[in-house]
């Protein structure tokens, strides 16, 4: 995976892929995400996405041009996302997260969890792209 044309996710690790949370903390963000994603749908392998919880709110545009994007790319992001993994160390965040999870990966297909640590969800990731090969 070629490393240069990613500045919002980290593909250091690829096929796992991690969410920079600073660099996706200021508005206007979105078109840079969805650029991203889109190379990662292209390599046509399969990948996890690790993503830090947000402890900020996602600006409009931002959340509203992703959503966009997810819905567009559903059916490619489900042939190739195994999951998305949060990693969330406040067990009451996180229990809130998985609530919502069910009704996320009906309008997105894509598996979704939370963890703990970045550790945990290292592991779910390889074990989500261990199920598939």
């Amino acid at each position: 995976m070629d490393r240069e044309p990613f500045t919002l996710h980290d593909v250091s690790t690829f096929p796992i892929v991690r969410l920079r949370n600073e660099a996706a903390s200021s508005p206007g963000y979105a078109l840079a995400w969805c650029a991203e994603m889109d190379r990662l749908l292209a390599s046509q392998t399969p990948f996890a996405l690790i993503y830090p919880t947000r402890r900020t709110d996602e600006p409009h545009d931002d959340r509203v041009a992703r959503g966009l994007w997810l819905k567009r790319n559903k059916e490619a992001l489900a042939a190739r996302c195994r999951a998305l993994i949060v990693v969330e160390p406040d067990s009451d965040r996180r229990q809130a997260l998985e609530a919502a999870f069910p009704s996320l990966v009906r309008a997105f297909g894509t598996p979704q969890a939370a963890c703990a640590s970045d550790r945990d969800a290292v592991l779910l990731a390889r074990q989500a792209l261990e199920a598939e090969g």
